[in-house]
């Protein structure tokens, strides 16, 4: 792509790749020392000390990275990982982008940047809008900003013209009035990152077992028997999962762990705020490593549930014949379907032994307090939905749901994805909230589905859609088919991105772009009755508090929930049926709304003040299961079928250590041995010999679906120890090569951890 030309994709730099051994032991003092260097270098020593002693504490503010929860009661007074020091350091940072910056460098000129670059350019500290035909971005009132886009959508012709993003870490207050404006303003085209990557967990737990979320509490952990953790890395996605994970071992918990790599948080973790643990060569997490080849999951937990009643059938006692007879439903057509499955052609499927396969079941088979916690190494596949319900039909064998130290455990990545759906940001809109939002607001919402993200993307590309807004995010760099998604962007009227940092998607606009600077979680946000808080809920449905501290790094930021009311009062006038200053003047009013609305947050404001705030109501955890049958229902999965040529392989998308999401902190995945680099491709080493390629070969990828050919070009090679014609690339990299139009059966996640390649190398 020549320099004149907007750089959608990454560019194609190498900066100088080192391959070491990958670690041993995940935490200790290197992770100690990545902390500070990232906080005290962005934030510096007395702010950046801070800023951590503050972070998930009770009087605090919540990080900004992971959902992963807090304790209950007694916390550190370090309760962070080496990840959220990473998100703090990188939103709280005194580097700013200002007219000046945008001044000097042009759109053009800055998408040749890397997203590593880009995103450590600083804090945008003013809204800034680029106008048709020009090269430049440029500072815009507030006022004149709201009253462009309030403009913009006035004149499409439809509401349904316009997309509304959200991004996972928007609050629970401001995604409230976010879908509350949307709606007030005429379409549910309300998609969100979930889309992305859990939303194939909450449609499989939605039909098992009656609700779309975990069913354990963080304590459950450290009950139970057995801890089965599948296309999940904790290490360097869920750091604070580890220190959970090494107290479920102290107190006699085995670990499964299943996954295509060997991951270094899963095998062993030295505690970096423990001086004993420090001294120590740390605590051996995985009791079995079970390293499947991508998408082999289903296969294994067939063979595993196999070997499970043909255990029980010749022993007894093996499986919970008491809960699968009075909570379950459908058992009997998913028994038959089971036993005409082929024990050794399951197995095929796995790249495993029998003998591995065995030993798992030998350590379930006399549990009954079984967690299996899993990520979206099972949810972006085309089976994604199958996985999961695989999962269910494993507990519900064991009666492993519903009881302490046993249940379901989607690890979610933002801080507050699950919180934004439990607030309604859905495509879909619930029967039951439409009429609380119609009775408290004396307004009609629209009733007919929105866009998800891939019928948003095709709506922009057909020209669909002209105007595309989103509450936080990246969304091209997070989205599949990075290609075809941009000329999809580019194609709308206006793009409106509320954001903390600059990132691609503000590179890649519409004919007209804006940009408006928000406050972050670690800044004080104070509106007309003084300082307000806002609230958040985790990855087991702890609704909490969340107030920053540090004075805003600009005065021209305004809080999300400020900018939404702004905009509806812009955009409705006189139509709108909500007073918007009354409700961001004090931010209990949207709490008292979303009371008012959704099941749950009685009493919101004085439970959500107490220590720790409280629990949202799980049916799956209670033991109520509120489903079509009114108990927990087994179901028939399809195991998956990848054909592959001679010269195809089967690519995952992953993270390395120094990324989370799209936010690239760094260049080095030093767990995995990888420095100063991220176009990479993991290989495993008898394939490489097949294909006559070499350590660090320079390849080109390439994935062809419908005929249509897509590349990702100029990557590394780096032998690795990942099952034969698997492989695996860095997200978002590799994003060009996931097609939009290949999702999830059931919940149209994309297919980005099973998309077929082939490989050139260059010569």
């Amino acid at each position: 792509m020549s320099d004149n030309k907007i750089q959608v994709q990454p560019p194609e730099k190498h900066t100088g790749i080192k391959l070491t051994t990958p670690k041993r032991v995940a935490g200790g003092l290197p992770a100690i020392t990545s902390s500070m260097k990232h906080v005290y270098g962005e934030v510096g020593v007395v702010a950046g000390t801070k800023a951590m002693l503050n972070l998930n504490q009770f009087k605090g503010f919540d990080c900004p990275g992971c959902a992963w929860p807090d304790p209950d009661e007694d916390r550190s007074i370090v309760e962070f990982c080496e990840n959220g020091a990473k998100a703090v350091a990188e939103e709280a940072t005194t580097a700013k982008v200002d007219a000046e910056f945008f001044k000097q460098y042009s759109v053009q000129e800055l998408s040749h940047w890397s997203d590593y670059d880009i995103g450590k350019s600083g804090r945008v500290v003013e809204p800034m809008i680029i106008r048709e035909g020009s090269s430049h971005y440029e500072p815009i009132s507030w006022q004149d900003a709201f009253a462009h886009i309030a403009k913009k959508l006035n004149d499409l012709s439809s509401p349904d013209e316009a997309i509304f993003y959200t991004s996972g870490r928007t609050s629970n207050e401001a995604a409230f009035l976010y879908q509350l404006f949307v709606r007030q303003y005429g379409t549910n085209n309300l998609p969100d990152c979930s889309n992305m990557c859990h939303e194939s967990s909450g449609s499989g737990l939605s039909e098992t077992v009656g609700i779309g979320k975990g069913s354990v509490k963080l304590d459950d952990f450290y009950k139970a028997e057995v801890i089965v953790i599948m296309g999940q890395n904790p290490g360097t996605n869920h750091p604070r999962m580890l220190t959970a994970l090494q107290k479920a071992k102290d107190n006699g918990a085995k670990i499964i762990s299943v996954n295509p790599l060997p991951e270094t948080g899963l095998m062993k973790f030295q505690h970096p705020q423990n001086p004993l643990d420090m001294l120590g060569s740390g605590t051996a997490l995985t009791d079995l490593f079970l390293q499947v080849r991508v998408n082999g999951d289903v296969p294994l937990l067939k063979a595993i549930m196999k070997m499970l009643i043909a255990k029980d059938e010749s022993e007894g006692g093996v499986l919970d014949h008491e809960f699968i007879k009075e909570q379950t439903a459908h058992y009997e057509a998913f028994l038959e379907n089971l036993k005409n499955e082929d024990l050794d052609a399951l197995i095929a499927q796995t790249s495993l032994s029998k003998a591995d396969i065995e030993e798992a079941a030998d350590l379930l088979s006399s549990s009954n307090k079984i967690i299996v916690c899993w990520a979206m190494g099972l949810t972006q596949h085309k089976n994604a939905v199958d996985n999961i319900r695989e999962i269910v039909n494993l507990l519900l064998l064991k009666g492993s749901i519903g009881k302490p130290g046993a249940g379901t455990c989607p690890v979610r990545g933002h801080s507050n994805v699950q919180g934004d759906r439990t607030v309604g940001i859905w495509e879909k809109l619930v029967p039951k909230f439409a009429e609380k939002l119609k009775s408290h607001f004396n307004f009609e919402p629209p009733k007919k589905d929105g866009y998800d993200v891939v019928e948003s993307i095709k709506a922009m590309g057909e020209g669909r859609a002209k105007v595309f807004f989103a509450m936080g995010g990246n969304f091209l760099s997070a989205t599949p088919d990075t290609e075809y998604t941009a000329k999809a962007l580019q194609q709308c009227d206006l793009t409106v991105h509320v954001s903390t940092k600059l990132n691609r998607s503000h590179l890649v606009h519409g004919k007209e772009a804006l940009i408006l600077p928000c406050l972050g979680r670690t800044e004080q946000d104070k509106q007309d009755s003084g300082n307000q808080f806002v609230t958040v809920e985790n990855s087991t449905g702890v609704v909490h508090k969340s107030q920053g501290g540090k004075k805003p790094v600009s005065e021209h930021l305004l809080s999300e929930p400020k900018i939404v009311a702004e905009l509806a009062k812009a955009t409705l006038k006189n139509k709108t049926t909500v007073d918007w200053d009354k409700l961001v003047a004090n931010y209990d009013h949207i709490r008292d709304a979303i009371e008012a609305t959704i099941d749950g947050f009685d009493n919101y404001n004085q439970r959500v003040r107490r220590a720790g705030g409280f629990y949202l109501p799980n049916g799956a955890r209670e033991g109520d299961f509120k489903t079509d049958t009114g108990k927990a229902n087994f179901t028939i999965n399809e195991v998956p079928d990848h054909k592959l040529k001679n010269e195809e392989y089967l690519m995952m998308t992953i993270r390395s250590h120094d990324q989370y999401n799209t936010t690239i902190y760094g260049l080095h995945d030093r767990y995995r041995g990888i420095h100063n680099e991220r176009r990479i491709i993991l290989m495993n080493t008898d394939d490489m010999s097949a294909a006559n390629l070499k350590e660090k070969d320079i390849v080109d990828l390439y994935s062809k679906y419908d005929g249509i050919e897509r590349s990702a070009k100029g990557f590394i090679v780096v032998p690795y120890s990942i099952p034969g014609r698997c492989v695996a690339t860095y997200f978002p990299e590799a994003n060009p090569l996931v097609p939009h139009n290949h999702y999830a059966r059931g919940s149209k996640t994309p297919i980005s951890k099973s998309v077929i390649i082939s490989i050139k190398r260059r010569d």
